[in-house]
């Protein structure tokens, strides 16, 4: 039987007068809160939904960002974030993340770094076997 495929996310976002610099293009840390936003959905289907995490106090949490910006987004542009697991370690896993306007046009590719950690210690656990087998051909 086939290994199950990595789970994958999408959310959309309308760049609001917030997100922008003076230019009406989209600020760097705009698209940083948009991939927060898919991460923490995506998140949720690997077992660290909100509530989960808050009440065994075991958090995903960033380790690196790495981020290309391809194209700026504008003032009222409609975004599409999609996110997906992209590899699965014994301490660590990264995600991969990719923002296109919504005629298509890539924005910016992502990824993400995150290590599971025990807080309020701030101790870094092991991790499971995922059972899933990553989408590395994107």
């Amino acid at each position: 039987m086939p290994e199950p495929v990595a789970p994958e996310q999408s959310t959309q976002d309308e760049v609001m007068f917030y997100d922008t610099d003076v230019g009406g293009v989209v600020h760097n840390l705009a698209y940083l809160r948009m991939i927060e936003r898919c991460r923490t959905k995506l998140a949720g289907q690997l077992g660290f939904d909100l509530r989960k995490m808050a009440e065994t106090q075991v958090y995903p949490v960033v380790v690196r960002t790495e981020i290309d910006y391809r194209k700026p987004g504008r003032l009222g542009d409609l975004l599409e974030t999609r996110g997906w697991l992209a590899e699965w370690g014994r301490a660590r896993f990264w995600c991969a993340f990719e923002m296109r306007r919504q005629d298509g046009t890539l924005l910016i590719t992502c990824r993400q770094q995150l290590a599971l950690v025990c807080m309020p210690e701030g101790r870094p656990l092991r991790l499971k076997g995922s059972g899933f087998r990553p989408a590395g051909s994107r």
